[in-house]
């Protein structure tokens, strides 16, 4: 399984729904899918896992048979692979260190001051990179990513709050509510994970973060494209919830076909990973987009 999101490399899979094993690419700069997750594991598992693959075939001779009764079953606890509980026993891990840094930031750090912060946003980073690249199923290091991330968002929520009353908490309900609705649409079949869906997705990520970056070079030279308020900075700020939540089918996506496909069980670290990062960039965008809302209140 590959990482995913943003700045990240971006896997492909869960598909409830009627999705088929989808595209696998960076993200952003993605590559099409070339074949299932079935392929790399029948590889790697070998006619054990090809046998239990299969159903009885009129035809079958003897041996063939043989080999399909006598084949190891299909079950985690004897062959390691990734089930639904690992994903969401790692995510809550990852997600519970995310939150034990915020708050360690919120109780600790000055309101405005970011210097250690955005040490650590910084050095988040530069892991969270060495995770996607490497493809790393470390759980040390993913737990640093996101116990780094998590004082990060403690600063920045505090600061936030601190013009905006309440706004953090307001910012955590509209994340959990967008997550827990993309689960439902997907696993209704509401949202497919389709070739289509993925081109469309990505363009509109890579024309959201064009417009980003530039507004960011404008700022350098004290100019403003006016992303950060007013009616463009609301449209700004749900296309960046929305593309929170594409971010989010990909993931569910990915993790059912390494589930279908007998993905091993350290997989699971990285869809675990891969949603944090979702769920960090809804928030982030669900802060900005609240403040905006809520003007000089």
């Amino acid at each position: 399984m590959r990482s995913s999101n943003p700045v990240l490399s971006r896997r492909g899979a869960f598909g409830q729904g009627g999705a088929q094993p989808g595209p696998a690419a960076p993200h952003p700069g993605a590559q099409a899918h070339q074949q299932p997750y079935g392929a790399p594991y029948q590889q790697q598992y070998g006619a054990p896992y090809a046998a239990t693959q299969q159903a009885y075939q009129p035809g079958m001779t003897p041996e063939q048979l043989q080999q399909m009764y006598q084949a190891p079953p299909a079950g985690p606890l004897q062959t390691g692979r990734m089930t639904i509980d690992d994903v969401v026993m790692r995510t809550g891990m990852t997600l519970g260190v995310l939150a034990i840094g915020a708050l360690v930031a919120w109780l600790t750090v000055p309101v405005g001051s970011f210097g250690v912060p955005v040490v650590c946003a910084l050095v988040a980073f530069v892991v969270a990179m060495v995770v996607s690249l490497r493809r790393s199923t470390n759980p040390a290091l993913i737990l640093t990513y996101a116990g780094l991330e998590g004082v990060f968002l403690g600063a920045i929520s505090k600061a936030f709050d601190a013009q905006w009353n309440g706004i953090a908490i307001q910012a955590v309900l509209g994340t959990v509510s967008v997550f827990a609705g993309m689960l439902i649409a997907y696993r209704i079949g509401a949202v497919r994970v389709t070739p289509r869906f993925y081109k469309i997705g990505m363009a509109i990520a890579f024309g959201f973060l064009g417009l980003i970056l530039l507004n960011l070079v404008f700022s350098l030279f004290g100019a403003d494209l006016g992303l950060r308020e007013g009616p463009i900075g609301i449209i700004v700020g749900l296309v960046g919830v929305a593309l929170g939540a594409f971010f989010l089918a990909l993931d569910f996506h990915e993790v059912e076909t390494g589930i279908q496909y007998g993905a091993p069980q350290k997989d699971a670290w990285l869809a675990a990973f891969g949603l944090t990062l979702s769920l960090v960039w809804i928030y982030l965008e669900m802060l900005r987009l609240i403040a905006i809302l809520r003007g000089d209140d």
